[in-house]
């Protein structure tokens, strides 16, 4: 099995992907920790992040997928890359990210809004699609859009929570991203509120 199918097969199985923003890189490393340790696999660390390099190095010997997020041109994705990312998010699709990634193997995740947006991506090569910002649909957009394109795997991120999570993955859902939610329970009660939250998202999708 090739490195790319290798992440999506990942991605896929653990269906949830931890969205890490921090104010600092000490505030991403510590998130991501408390995901990882509340039994989150896939870490997407974003580029909006200061010194975010520092995070990479901090997490790279840690047990889990550790991608890129908010990536928007091909010398970020490319950074990325040469940083350990695994996989690149952006909030958009841009062509010479997905050229870079086909380059070298690494899956390129962007966000769409639009039938013909998932379909340029899926063209170039981006076999999951980030359904992107979630809170503007609903779950039923899912379904509606692989009854064309049964192919195209999507990842909602944006608005995703404990009490809809499941939907979207009824709804066909490749896997769903959880940013804000994370960002709130760190700053509301630290490490230990983030952990405990990945726990209860790790529950909720086996129920």
């Amino acid at each position: 099995m090739n490195q790319n199918m290798n992440v999506l097969n990942k991605v896929e199985d653990a269906k949830l992907v931890a969205v890490v923003r921090g104010t600092d890189a000490e505030e991403a490393i510590a998130i991501s920790e408390a995901a990882i340790n509340g039994g989150f696999q896939i870490i997407e660390l974003t580029y909006t992040t200061p010194e975010i390099a520092k995070v990479f190095e901090a997490l790279s010997g840690k047990e889990a997928l550790i991608g890129a997020g908010s990536v928007l041109d091909s010398e970020t994705a490319r950074h990325a890359i040469l940083n350990g990312a695994k996989f690149i998010v952006g909030p958009h699709f841009q062509a010479g990210i997905a050229e870079l990634c086909n380059r070298y193997s690494v899956p390129y995740f962007p966000g769409c809004m639009t039938i013909t947006e998932v379909v340029n991506a899926w063209e170039s090569g981006c076999r999951i699609v980030k359904l992107f910002p979630a809170n503007q649909f609903d779950p039923s957009f899912i379904s509606a859009v692989k009854g064309p394109l049964p192919q195209v795997r999507l990842m909602p991120t944006g608005g995703v929570n404990l009490s809809n999570v499941n939907e979207w993955l009824e709804a066909g859902a490749a896997a769903v991203g959880i940013g804000s939610d994370l960002n709130r329970a760190y700053l509301n009660n630290g490490k230990k509120a983030v952990e405990a939250l990945c726990k209860q998202y790790i529950e909720a999708i086996k129920e």
